[in-house]
């Protein structure tokens, strides 16, 4: 029996033999070292604080049953839906498994700079690339294994080419590496069923010819989202510095916390100082992971938005849908979309959001719909979301309102009225969203005398998206503007006020 002093003990070598191996690893030269106290010399590039919107393609071969997320896992949970489905259409996963279901993935109606240029077209100003969800298969050309998209499925280098399309649309690129969760993720792969005619059969996660895409046993108590394996925190270290070494990405996205203590630290330098080097000694790199900063990276927020301004800029990551394609499945409107940009934007953050595409790799043509809606807003709209900042207080709420705190997964819990506005600024002028239509006159209580937040007089005030003449007057207790007799064709009304200086 191991008592707790042994499991001290066991813990604090570990951490030694952590400590050494990320002291020995290889980082790209540079002024950052693999230190909390090199990284605070961290500067947000201006480029991500301008951009605001970005548009990510979470796709891969999970996309193939086309059931949605964490196929590639729960296909090897006896019982569950996914079980079910790929016994049906691919066989048993002891002969049959997720290795199968890679080499079905062709993405032949894959156009990537046809997307890109629709992407540019709907506002977004930069783009990421999944690079390796948690199943370990790679998108790019890697010389570390052989599960990687040009030796198998499209034969195509996703993320070069995403990135070439990216570039020539003068969009900023990233990638997305869900890679350090995988060594436990998918543990699954190593089970066999415990009832039926092939209880007790090994899955083909077990067959170690397969071993490097499934990866090999994982200890009993090693089960967390992260992995306490050295030797597989070490793997993760080289597979991301390959990825980063290689393409060079303006931004990096972890879907963790920043993994692995002292290495993870390492790859944040590695990848910084990379990019100085590349970028001719300008930092323009962004790192992105689900932990609060300090001003060392972007912390990100999965489906969900911080409840006040961040004195740090931040970024919210979700999906217009599944992560995965899924049969049936429900979009985001154009509405929802925008609601959650303009909110997210009044707090300090930027919005990255998955536009789901088909296993061939194209779009649905209501996908093709809410692109064009959301690039109708933003062309009248951007100019208060592009290179804005927040303003003194991010907005108005209505009386009552359910208050809605900061986290992942919250995004369901947020709903928004025409008392809703949030504010954004650029000098001397001012932008306030309704997020939704008025039915009468519009009263922003900020804008009012009595408020003390206005320190000049209001020199003149617009509606975006229209050049009707408004009837507006500032009074003690708010900005009161009448509606006029048409509003844009959108739900979302964006008001540009300028200050005299």
């Amino acid at each position: 029996m191991i008592t707790k002093i042994k499991f001290q003990l066991f813990l604090s070598l570990l951490a030694i033999v952590i400590t050494t191996n990320a002291q020995q690893l290889p980082i790209n030269q540079g002024p950052f070292k693999p230190s909390e106290q090199s990284l605070k010399q961290y500067q947000y590039p201006v480029w991500f604080r301008d951009a605001k919107f970005g548009i990510w393609a979470h796709w891969g071969p999970q996309a193939v049953p086309r059931q949605g997320d964490w196929y590639a896992r729960n296909m090897y949970e006896e019982g569950s839906a996914d079980y079910k489905y790929h016994l049906e259409h691919f066989g048993h996963p002891s002969k049959s498994g997720y290795k199968d279901v890679i080499l079905q993935w062709k993405a032949r109606k894959w156009n990537p700079e046809q997307l890109m240029a629709l992407y540019k077209k709907a506002g977004a100003k930069y783009f990421v690339s999944m690079a390796s969800h948690h199943d370990n298969f790679f998108l790019w050309n890697s010389k570390i294994h052989k599960w990687n998209a040009v030796n198998m499925g499209p034969h195509k280098d996703v993320v070069g080419l995403w990135q070439n399309a990216a570039k020539k649309n003068g969009l900023k690129f990233g990638v997305s590496e869900h890679l350090a969760a995988s060594f436990t993720w998918f543990q699954t792969s190593h089970r066999s069923d415990t009832t039926g005619p092939l209880k007790g059969v090994p899955y083909d996660g077990n067959d170690s010819n397969f071993q490097d895409l499934y990866h090999e046993k994982a200890a009993p108590t090693d089960n967390e989202w992260l992995t306490v394996n050295p030797e597989w925190q070490m793997k993760w270290y080289r597979i991301v510095k390959e990825l980063v070494d290689t393409y060079h990405p303006d931004l990096l996205y972890s879907d963790s916390q920043l993994p692995f203590g002292d290495i993870g630290k390492s790859m944040l330098a590695n990848f910084y100082n990379g990019n100085m080097a590349f970028n001719k000694g300008q930092l323009d790199a962004v790192y992105t992971c689900k932990q609060p900063s300090g001003g060392l990276w972007v912390q990100d927020l999965e489906r969900g938005v911080q409840d006040s301004i961040s004195p740090f800029p931040w970024q919210t990551d979700t999906s217009i849908g599944d992560w995965f394609y899924r049969d049936g499945q429900e979009y985001k409107s154009a509405t929802d979309v925008l609601r959650m940009l303009v909110d997210i934007v009044s707090k300090n953050g930027n919005l990255l959001i998955n536009i789901v595409q088909t296993p061939e790799g194209d779009l649905e043509p209501d996908m093709l719909k809410t692109l064009d809606d959301i690039g109708s807003w933003i062309s009248a709209n951007g100019e208060g979301i592009y290179g804005s900042r927040p303003w003194i207080k991010f907005g108005e709420r209505p009386d009552h309102a359910a208050v809605v705190k900061a986290a992942n997964f919250n995004e369901n819990q947020l709903h928004y009225t025409a008392d809703d506005i949030r504010f954004t600024s650029r000098g001397d002028t001012i932008y306030a969203f309704l997020l939704d239509s008025p039915n009468g006159r519009i009263t922003i209580k900020s804008f009012g005398k009595s408020s003390g937040l206005i320190k000049h007089k209001i020199r003149f005030v617009k509606i975006l998206g229209t050049n009707e003449q408004l009837q507006w007057k500032q009074e003690e207790l708010g900005l009161v503007i009448q509606r006029p007799l048409k509003l844009p064709d959108w739900r979302i009304i964006g008001i540009k006020v300028e200050l005299e200086k």
